[in-house]
């Protein structure tokens, strides 16, 4: 699978390790960087493997930080991205499953590498069943989540007020 990958200088080092574990799995990862513990904005990270993402560059994206919460926020913001940050292992493939998860986010100051490693495990492991027979109440949720980013994308809010 092609993997994008980006951190800030808090993650750079899970996102190290991360990348290698999953080349020795015999994935194709793209590092957007950062590589070193220089302070840098962690929506730069955030925003690069999104749009490789939507680009369909890559298939997946990870994205890293302290503790996951601004890099989870940052990559939501661009359309077509579903970024969840799971510190669980039921929670990064039920992501995946019944939402359409695409992007991980880890926080690098809450978790230790082998979860780390679990978790994108089950993330890559796991399938979207929105289109299989007998899940289509999935389908409809993802569709109801598009139409929100849809009215709220921000061509569609220009010189409006949403109350």
């Amino acid at each position: 699978m092609r993997i994008g990958m980006g951190a800030d200088h808090a993650g750079y080092l899970l996102k190290d390790q991360l990348a290698q574990f999953l080349r020795d799995a015999k994935h194709d990862v793209t590092d957007f960087g950062t590589n070193g513990p220089a302070p840098v904005d962690y929506p730069d990270f955030a925003q690069a493997v999104g749009e490789a993402l939507i680009a369909g560059r890559v298939e997946r994206g990870i994205v890293i930080c302290g503790s996951g919460v601004g890099a989870c926020i940052a990559a939501n913001k661009i359309p077509g991205i579903r970024a969840c940050m799971c510190h669980d292992s039921y929670s990064a493939h039920q992501g995946v499953n019944h939402d359409n998860m695409n992007v991980l986010v880890l926080g690098a100051r809450v978790i230790g590498p082998m979860l780390a490693q679990e978790l994108v495990n089950n993330f890559l492991g796991a399938n979207y069943w929105g289109h299989e027979k007998g899940q289509e109440r999935l389908e409809r949720r993802v569709e109801k989540i598009e139409a929100i980013e849809r009215k709220y994308s921000l061509p569609a809010r220009a010189g409006k007020e949403h109350a």
